[in-house]
């Protein structure tokens, strides 16, 4: 039976057609992997589920090549698919995998080829090097056996066919162009590069041509194990080279970037684990998605569990990839038992402190961290409003743009403090924060002010108290201390209630202030969130503007001039111009820009 492939495949598709990547090769390192992940889950079934356990498994990936006929064979002896896996798995869309890799084409050959297994669409790679692949399969247990058919070009075609053995076997129809993948030094190259730790034996199959005595030639075939098949994260330390690591982070992440570090770790005593952890230098595609996938495959006695275990590592570390291999749990152990297990809550405590030292190690390098905190520090401050245990590392992890510089710790913050607050400034935008009037009081007396315009921090920063002595404190919310003395609210009592008259509807409270220097006056917004604001804007939903405090520089010559202007037109037009211009400052936009235009053009007209 014939189906077409989803618009996103269609499109994925031609881009692999049409030989949008420069790098090729790694279409190996995919259906490799891919095989692998099979093996992977029917050897955890026939060692924790009764229906299988009787099942003849010697699990091992098989590769072999034709080069008269120039295809190229990958065969595994894994969970297999039925007819319905084979049409979700190889015609739709997996976790929306396929239309992020679309929406993350630079068109930088280069850096999209990397993309491909990172995206989970791996399989697809194939059509590459391939004019047509044939996939057939049968799953474990199961009596049918069926074939995928697909030249790439808008459809595929399933059909029942005759497959002994349970398993996939993908058959490549290699392009003229593609010829070097059906040689024997080429694959054997390719999986020396990116395959090498695979857990299970990969065997090269091929005919050899050899001289017998009598000087004539003979035909040998070859099956020979070209890769190492040990679990990599159990060979010492001392036995592994960076390139080791190195090679096996991008066959464990589909990531063709090197790591920025890892962390191998074996644990003995009343516990028995062992950890590998990646840092990687770029965030994974769907990092701030719900649906994000797991980079932590967990283990026990190497023996494949999950990959799909959120728990194994708190949540703000989901940019980690990684084994956890655990000597101590059943190997049935259900998803049930996962999230409620004292070995894994002790495994997960000690890795993460680990992780975190790590993490202090890299801060060390000035440059390496920056390349670290432009992916992951929203991630670390996410992290102060969810890890209580671990809240004073994070606080040191954390860096900030302030009024006095870029990437300020806050250990240096305090260093060239003389005060007991930390001052913040909570905004949607980098630039406004830095020209907002709130901060002039701060800058004149030469206090340095945290200027805050990631979306976490209006989540966090209130609920962080404070940093070695130092309270945390917003700039919006800060009292003034030099109150306004009584002669200046005297002498400014009608005003302000000619400005209330002129404002009614549209501010809470007019009011003095001392807390601006240049400018001749500012909106606060009490209580409000610009961050939810915006992500509520961007959902499509209407927001209520809350009426902001409206507060004039008593001390400022507009102000002054205005208080004694006696054309009140003339001064309902500047006033809304002054609080409109206030607001713009303070969130980029206003409500009635028409009405803002026109009473500049008026006040224009006047003075020409």
């Amino acid at each position: 039976m014939k189906h077409s492939f989803q618009t996103e495949i269609n499109q994925l598709l031609d881009l692999m057609i049409h030989s949008l990547y420069s790098n090729k090769e790694i279409f190996l390192r995919e259906l490799v992997s891919n095989a692998s992940d099979a093996l992977d889950k029917l050897n955890y079934l026939t060692l924790s589920d009764d229906k299988f356990k009787n099942l003849e498994f010697n699990p091992k990936i098989n590769i072999s090549f034709n080069e008269d006929k120039n295809t190229l064979t990958i065969e595994d002896n894994g969970i297999g698919m039925n007819e319905s896996e084979l049409i979700e798995n190889l015609g739709t869309i997996a976790k929306s995998g396929t239309k992020g890799f679309l929406n993350a084409l630079s068109g930088d050959k280069k850096k999209d080829s990397a993309l491909i297994g990172q995206f989970g669409v791996g399989f697809y790679s194939s059509f590459m090097v391939a004019d047509k692949v044939v996939v057939t399969s049968k799953k474990a247990l199961e009596d049918k056996a069926y074939s995928w058919i697909s030249d790439g070009k808008g459809e595929y075609e399933i059909q029942e066919c005759v497959k002994d053995s349970f398993g996939t076997k993908i058959d490549i129809y290699l392009k003229d162009d593609a010829k070097e993948y059906a040689n024997r030094w080429r694959i054997e190259s390719l999986i020396k590069k990116y395959s090498d730790h695979i857990a299970f034996p990969i065997i090269l199959s091929y005919d050899e041509k050899q001289t017998k005595e009598d000087k004539s030639e003979e035909i040998v075939h070859k099956d020979e194990q070209i890769n190492k098949a040990k679990a990599l994260w159990k060979i010492p330390k001392n036995e592994l080279s960076d390139d080791d690591y190195s090679e096996f982070y991008q066959t464990l992440s589909h990531d063709n970037s090197k790591p920025l570090s890892w962390i191998h770790n074996k644990v003995e005593g009343s516990l028995e684990y062992t950890t590998l952890f990646y840092i990687p230098s770029r965030a994974p595609f769907d990092l701030f998605r719900v649906d994000y996938q797991s980079g932590v495959k967990l283990y026990v006695k190497r023996v494949f569990i999950t990959d799909d275990d959120k728990e194994l590592l708190p949540q703000y570390l989901r940019f980690v990839r990684g084994i956890i291999d655990s000597e101590d749990l059943p190997l049935n152990v259900s998803r049930e038992i996962l999230q409620q297990n004292k070995i894994l809550a002790n495994i997960k405590s000690a890795s993460t402190k680990k992780i975190l030292s790590e993490i202090e190690n890299i801060s060390k390098d000035d440059e390496k961290y920056k390349t670290f905190y432009r992916e992951f520090g929203k991630l670390i401050k996410e992290g102060l409003y969810s890890d209580y245990e671990n809240k004073d590392k994070l606080l040191h992890l954390c860096r900030f743009n302030t009024t006095k510089g870029e990437f300020v710790s806050l250990k240096t913050y305090k260093e060239r403090s003389s005060n007991d607050n930390i001052y913040y400034i909570i905004g949607s935008d980098l630039e406004l924060l830095k020209n907002s009037p709130l901060l002039e009081k701060y800058i004149k007396d030469d206090i340095e002010v945290l200027l805050l315009n990631d979306e976490v921090d209006s989540f966090v920063m209130p609920s962080l108290g404070e940093f070695e002595g130092l309270k945390f404190k917003d700039i919006s919310l800060d009292e003034n201390k030099d109150d306004v003395s009584k002669e200046l609210l005297d002498d400014y009592k009608e005003f302000i209630d000619k400005l209330k008259t002129i404002l009614d509807g549209k501010v809470k409270e007019v009011k003095l202030s001392t807390r601006l220097d240049k400018s001749p006056s500012c909106v606060i917004s009490e209580g409000s969130n610009p961050m939810m604001e915006q992500l509520m804007r961007q959902m499509g939903q209407e927001i209520k503007e809350e009426s902001p405090v409206f507060e004039i520089n008593p001390h400022h010559e507009i102000i002054l001039k205005l208080k004694d202007l006696k054309d009140d037109e003339k001064l309902k037009d500047i006033i809304f111009i002054l609080f409109d211009s206030a607001k713009l400052l303070e969130k980029g936009t206003i409500s009635d820009a028409n009405n803002f235009s026109q009473r500049i053009n008026k006040l224009v007209m006047m003075s020409v």
